[in-house]
C-alpha cells in the first residue's frame, strides 16, 4: 500500500509540474507543442539523475525511487500528449512537423537520459 501511495504523490506531482510547464511553454499560435517536447526532455534527463544517482551512490531506497523516478517522471513526461500531437500533424498533413518532433523528441530524450546518468558519474 505504501507503494501505491508514493507513486500516486508523485504522480500527482509531477502531473502538476507538466501542466505549468505546458501552460509557459505551449503556445496555441505557433502549433509546436514545445511544453509536451520540454517536459518529455527534462523528465528523460531527470530520470536519468535519479536512476544514475541511485546506482552510483546505493543512498536512494527503493521507496524514493519509486516515489521520482516511476511516480514524478511517470507524471510528468508526457507519451500520450506526444503521440495525440503527432496524430494532429499528420491529420493536418504537416509531415515536416511531424518528422521533426517525432525525431527531436525520442533522440533528445535518449540523450537526456544518458547526459542525467554522465553527470551523477562526474559528481
Amino acid at each position: 500500500m505504501k507503494q501505491l501511495f508514493l507513486v500516486f504523490v508523485g504522480g500527482g506531482t509531477g502531473s502538476i509540474a507538466r501542466f505549468l510547464v505546458s501552460k509557459l511553454w505551449n503556445d496555441p499560435s505557433s502549433g509546436i507543442p514545445y511544453g509536451t517536447f520540454l517536459a518529455n526532455i527534462i523528465g528523460s534527463l531527470f530520470i536519468g539523475i535519479i536512476l544514475g544517482w541511485s546506482i552510483k551512490h546505493n543512498t536512494l531506497s527503493s521507496h524514493t525511487t519509486l516515489l521520482l523516478a516511476t511516480g514524478f517522471c511517470g507524471g510528468f513526461t508526457t507519451f500520450s500528449t506526444f503521440a495525440y500531437e503527432n496524430h494532429i500533424f499528420l491529420k493536418s498533413g504537416d509531415f515536416i512537423s511531424f518528422a521533426l518532433y517525432a525525431i527531436a523528441s525520442f533522440a533528445l530524450g535518449i540523450l537526456a537520459v544518458f547526459l542525467g546518468m554522465w553527470f551523477v558519474k562526474q559528481w
